[in-house]
């Protein structure tokens, strides 16, 4: 039998797509068309997209063509991922001696060409972006060994990986989704249900002028309050829809988090803006929840982009869009539980989220600093 030999060039690959993979939280792309290289993705990463050419590239002609294709490819994935920039470092490992010096491209593209992996200490931009690049991918294993290990590796990262997606989009009992719902009818029915605004508002209806005055439990108390049947029946078919795959997606404590900071959110908003107004429901709420499936829609467009463009928006949209044209709908209610839903969910992450981040989480504070100010300070 003969004995399989993997040259230098080869292990240069393979070691840098172990880097990537296990140590960085890449993804391989699949790239029709394109032989001799590896694409690979974080959608998080300072450059999102990571390409290692094995192709021997002879020279500057050449050079500029696989450019060329590489950014048509690039436009199609930033299209299908909704990104407005994607950054792009291409490692070239077999480049002739025709071929010039690589610069940085426009858009803050890198180009870097890699002999042997010691050569990225030439090279401070890669250094100050990836620290350890040496460090990890300085292996004692060559040839086979080298092979095997990185195969073995990389298909570990990539179970880890899977069982931390099937943590986040497996379907899971919407307790406090029902738990709502059935808070919502229970109060429809102590409210008498009907169209009274004086039994509303003593119910604990949104009203700014009685909120300024003291009254500030109307801010939650609201949001389990409906205007008639068909109102009732509207929004609770809304979260009925929407509730559980947030639940899903954020947990079920992140999941009452976005419910209740978005419907404060909604209801300040709607006592600033809309003051001598009477407003109930669940639908600013609810609106954040629109705005969590959006942002996680967006941070995990890797696997949604589709349902972000086709579902998600479209969704956000219809229902913004019929709130200006139909009488009687609080708009302002809806765009502050947007927002806050937005907010909410990108301050404190999905599921899988353990860490939050003093800035996002500030963003947050300071948008509801910034509705309780207009709320009782500078309300029109």
């Amino acid at each position: 039998m003969s004995e399989i030999v993997i040259d230098k060039k080869e292990e240069v690959v393979m070691n840098l797509v172990h880097y990537f993979v296990t140590e960085k939280d890449y993804n391989p792309v699949v790239v029709h068309g394109i032989n001799d290289e590896v694409w690979l993705e974080n959608m998080h990463g300072d450059y999102k997209i990571v390409r290692i050419i094995s192709r021997y590239i002879h020279n500057n002609e050449q050079l500029g063509f696989n450019r060329f294709r590489s950014k048509q490819i690039v436009n199609k994935l930033r299209l299908k991922t909704l990104t407005f920039k994607m950054n792009v470092l291409s490692i070239y490992v077999n480049l002739g001696d025709n071929v010039s010096e690589l610069e940085k491209d426009d858009g803050g593209d890198l180009s870097v060409f890699v002999n042997k992996l010691q050569d990225f200490k030439n090279n401070p931009t890669i250094i100050s972006v990836f620290p350890d690049i040496i460090e990890k991918t300085n292996h004692s294993e060559e040839g086979l060994q080298l092979l095997f290990k990185i195969t073995d590796d990389i298909t570990k990262t990539n179970e880890k990986k899977n069982k931390k997606m099937e943590k986040i989009f497996s379907t899971k009992k919407p307790i406090m989704t029902y738990a709502i719902i059935a808070l919502c009818i229970i109060m429809f029915l102590v409210s008498g249900g009907g169209y009274d605004i004086f039994r509303l508002v003593s119910c604990g209806g949104n009203l700014g002028s009685l909120v300024r005055g003291g009254e500030v439990y109307r801010l939650v108390t609201a949001m389990f309050l409906h205007v008639g049947i068909f109102h009732l029946i509207l929004n609770m078919y809304s979260l009925y829809v929407v509730g559980p795959r947030v639940e899903d997606f954020f947990g079920k404590w992140k999941f009452l988090l976005i419910y209740f900071v978005s419907g404060i959110a909604g209801n300040l908003m709607s006592a600033s803006f809309n003051s001598d107004v009477v407003s109930v429901g669940a639908s600013g709420a609810i609106f954040g929840l629109f705005g969590a499936l959006a942002y996680f829609g967006y941070n995990y467009r890797g696997y949604l982009g589709a349902m972000i463009k086709s579902q998600i928006v479209p969704i956000i949209i219809y229902n913004l869009f019929m709130g200006f044209i139909i009488p009687g709908i609080d708009m302002w209610g809806h765009i502050g539980g947007l927002v806050g839903g937005l907010i909410t969910s990108y301050a404190f992450g999905t599921i899988e989220n353990k860490k939050y981040p003093f800035s996002k989480v500030m963003l947050l504070i300071v948008y509801l600093a910034f509705l309780v100010y207009m709320c009782f300070f500078r309300a029109v």
